[in-house]
């Protein structure tokens, strides 16, 4: 009995111990075994390309009533993002351009351009309906180009702007990028036979179509890294001449189409908008023509894109 005792208390302390023991194991929070350590190679993050800025120029062409044309290019370039830096126009292209650089955008354009009344343009849009060829001033086209850019002169447009007009002492091309717009758009625009000379600091103007009909190498002067050329001249056999006007007019058209050759192959994208049967005097045809330019520029939109993208990652 006094055994039993004797080891009672060391048996009951011994269960104890055993107990607090697997408390303190079940409390303490488990070990985690060692995980062996793997090199690892650093992830290298190329850096981001950085576009080079690009200065669009936007080369407009002349050809009368087909001018309206240029509205549609504009209105495609500025629906896709592509917004031109520099504005230089021939003949109607100096008149749409013009307005163009001034602020106006292409739905504002095309705006002007169908409320647009040929009375007040009369003395410019009245050969073009008549079967006389009398020589007249062109005043009231300069008015109204002045009255569309709100006085502005050339250097105060909102873009930098260039009208292409031809020295008649010379023969030789002039890019009008100062002074008062509508008269460089007026000199521009003043068709030999059609209008008078229009007379700038001593010396006469006539239109740049004679010499630059899309005035491609003067958007390049400008600083254009890529140009736009809008050509909306004619083939010469697509046009029936009846008059003594339509034969001149015909004959500019002769006389354009080997200077083309030459100036357009220099522009990066040419835009042609289909108008075969459409004639210089066709003012009634502005909205077809409108429409025509749309399609040409949607036509080559992807190549435009394209030749922006490529020279601003080179």
């Amino acid at each position: 009995m006094r055994q039993l005792l004797t080891t009672f208390p060391y048996s009951i302390f011994s269960v104890l111990v055993f107990v607090l023991t697997l408390a303190g194991c079940a409390s303490s929070p488990p070990v985690a075994p060692p995980v062996a350590k793997l090199a690892t190679t650093p992830v290298v993050v190329p850096a981001p390309k950085v576009l080079k800025p690009v200065r669009i120029g936007l080369a407009l062409g002349g050809g009368a009533a087909r001018g309206f044309a240029h509205i549609g290019v504009i209105k495609v370039l500025e629906a896709q993002g592509i917004f031109p830096d520099v504005i230089v126009g021939t003949s109607a292209g100096s008149v749409v351009g013009a307005m163009y650089a001034a602020g106006n955008n292409g739905y504002t354009l095309q705006k002007m351009a169908l409320d647009m009344d040929e009375a007040t343009i009369s003395d410019w849009s009245l050969p073009f309906f008549s079967k006389s060829s009398g020589v007249l001033k062109g005043e009231a086209l300069q008015n109204y180009v002045n009255r569309m850019v709100g006085q502005s002169s050339i250097e105060k447009l909102k873009k930098p702007f260039g009208a292409v007009a031809t020295d008649l002492n010379t023969g030789m091309p002039i890019l009008f990028q100062r002074g008062n717009t509508g008269l460089a758009v007026r000199a521009s625009s003043s068709v030999p036979g059609v209008f008078q000379p229009v007379k700038i600091n001593d010396r006469f103007y006539v239109d740049g179509g004679l010499v630059s009909p899309v005035p491609v190498r003067f958007a390049r002067d400008m600083g254009a890294d890529i140009v736009i050329a809008v050509n909306i001249s004619s083939a010469p056999e697509g046009q029936a001449a009846s008059s003594s006007l339509e034969i001149l007019m015909q004959t500019f058209t002769i006389m354009g189409q080997s200077i083309n050759q030459f100036e357009l192959k220099s522009a990066d994208i040419v835009i042609k908008p289909d108008l075969p049967t459409m004639k210089g005097n066709d003012f009634n045809g502005r909205n077809l023509a409108i429409l025509a330019g749309e399609r040409a520029a949607n036509a080559v939109m992807a190549e435009i894109k394209e030749k922006i993208r490529a020279f601003q990652e080179r």
